[in-house]
């Protein structure tokens, strides 16, 4: 069984990015993304009404990293530290070695392949230190950026299930990837 420890937290960096730990200065750019109807229509969570939606999210994402259960990075470039996305672990299945993995990214920084340097750097993290065997990613059929980034990155599609979900009176469809170590 794995027994994941982050803490201290670990500060993951690349050419461009700083992943780091979120803080409460982060709340007001998380919540302008988390509340952009663009950046969440492929994420079946509600829209955040408030800094204090954001807010008690990030208590969330903190909470299961202090639980050691899930970790999730905010995103910053190198040369300005303000929030401009997220990638992380959301559900790591100690006795399965297995870990969801899910991100975001403000559409302002879309079309620069950041996300795929996020991704390159947590995959390494994800396989080489917490010592996970697969990686599932659950998307939306209509997410094509995600689907293309993931199959860019060898996922392989495992599923398709139909109607699996109701968010907002409207039953949708789930694509799941996955990525097996290539340890």
């Amino acid at each position: 069984m794995l027994d994941p420890n982050f803490e201290p937290f670990p500060v993951l960096t690349t050419e461009r990015l700083v992943l780091r730990r979120f803080s409460a200065d982060d709340a007001a750019d998380f919540f302008e993304v988390r509340s952009n109807e663009a950046v969440m229509q492929y994420i079946a969570r509600p829209l955040a009404k408030t800094l204090e939606d954001a807010l008690a999210l990030l208590k969330v994402i903190d909470d299961l990293l202090t639980s050691n259960n899930g970790i999730t990075w905010c995103i910053s470039l190198k040369n300005d530290s303000r929030f401009i996305g997220s990638i992380g672990f959301w559900r790591i299945e100690k006795e399965n070695h297995r870990a969801e993995i899910g991100y975001l990214l403000n559409p302002a920084y879309h079309g620069r392949d950041i996300m795929q340097e996020a991704l390159d750097v947590v995959l390494n993290f994800g396989f080489e230190i917490i010592g996970l065997h697969s990686v599932a990613a659950k998307v939306d059929p209509h997410n094509f950026a995600s689907i293309k980034l993931l199959e860019r990155n060898n996922f392989v599609r495992e599923g398709y299930f139909k109607e699996n979900y109701r968010f907002n009176n409207r039953f949708s469809d789930t694509i799941i990837y996955s990525l097996l170590t290539k340890l």
